[in-house]
């Protein structure tokens, strides 16, 4: 009896929470918004789209129109359907839509948002890119790690040329992902990501669970009342996932710090400059007093961890689609 009491208060209070929600936001941006089609409570349209929502954003756009607004649960969208207002809408409030949707996963994966992909646009986006253009993917960046790349491919080379003599089977996906992982390492943070198939597996599995993470529909995005309640799990994977990132990540950076130091206390000379990775460059801007953006050594983890593992995940789909 006192269980069913607990349960009709809680419904009792979620339905009224609902209808006073939406009755304060009836009057607010109805007149303002596009067409939409017959909304449910709590999940608003999530209903009508299915297992291909683009299959189904098009058969609700030939019912009202190309320009339409939807609700994912509690979260707000416009969608444009044909070109032309696209356009429209590209062109008109580019600064508007620069940004990218934050989930609780992106949020705890790069650090509170301190990574340049899904940074908020601003000072601190621009100097990133700025950064990225001119010293981390600059043509002089790229060719100092020219050496780096053929040496990897030269050991892709063998290592096939050896299981092929020794009529071995290999798993052709598998090793260009070492080889895809090997070199953004060592052009990272100079060091290899994976030097053999247990390792392989191991990083694999990270990247998997990331972009996982990123890419899987969390429900405590969309519904406002289960952002606290972390029902699939989310949370807890991506704090473990950054964890163990976060691990590594301290181990090379604070190894990066004391060759610094060293090179330092031994007069370096700016030869050295030929082998500097990007953690190097960014660990530079770090302590540079007139740098007009202060990086913390969360922006540099974020920063690493989007970069490598997005580019990864792009360079392995391509190979596995290829393949």
């Amino acid at each position: 009896m006192a269980d069913f009491q607990v349960c009709s208060v809680f419904f009792i209070w979620l339905v009224s929470m609902i209808l006073m929600r939406a009755i304060f936001r009836k009057t607010k941006t109805k007149s303002l918004l596009p067409p939409s089609p017959l909304a449910l409570p709590i999940i608003g349209h999530l209903h009508l789209l299915g297992p291909l929502p683009h299959q189904a954003l098009h058969k609700l756009s030939t019912s009202y129109g190309p320009l339409i607004h939807i609700r994912l649960g509690s979260v707000r969208c416009v969608v444009a359907s044909s070109p032309e207002i696209a356009r429209e809408i590209i062109k008109n409030y580019d600064t508007c839509l620069c940004g990218r949707p934050k989930s609780i996963a992106i949020n705890y994966l790069s650090y509170g948002l301190d990574g340049f992909l899904f940074a908020d646009y601003g000072p601190y986006w621009r100097f990133l890119k700025k950064l990225c253009v001119s010293d981390l993917l600059g043509g002089r960046t790229l060719n100092r790690f020219l050496p780096v790349r053929s040496e990897e491919v030269r050991r892709f080379i063998n290592f096939m040329l050896r299981k092929a003599n020794e009529s071995e089977a290999v798993n052709v996906g598998g090793a260009l992902t070492r080889l895809t992982n090997n070199v953004i390492s060592r052009m990272t943070m100079s060091q290899k990501c994976s030097n053999n198939e247990e390792e392989d597996d191991e990083v694999r599995k990270l990247v998997k669970a990331v972009f996982e993470l990123i890419g899987k529909m969390n429900l405590a995005d969309f519904i406002w009342f289960c952002k606290k309640l972390d029902l699939q799990g989310f949370e807890k994977t991506a704090k473990e996932v950054r964890d163990k990132f976060d691990s590594m990540m301290e181990r090379i950076i604070k190894e990066h710090e004391e060759a610094r130091r060293i090179k330092r206390e031994t007069g370096g000379d700016g030869e050295d400059d030929a082998v500097k990775d990007f953690l190097d460059i960014l660990l530079e801007v770090a302590e540079d007093e007139s740098s007009e953006i202060k990086l913390s050594r969360e922006n540099i983890k974020s920063f690493i961890l989007v970069r490598q593992y997005c580019l990864i995940i792009i360079v392995s789909s391509l190979f596995s689609n290829i393949l």
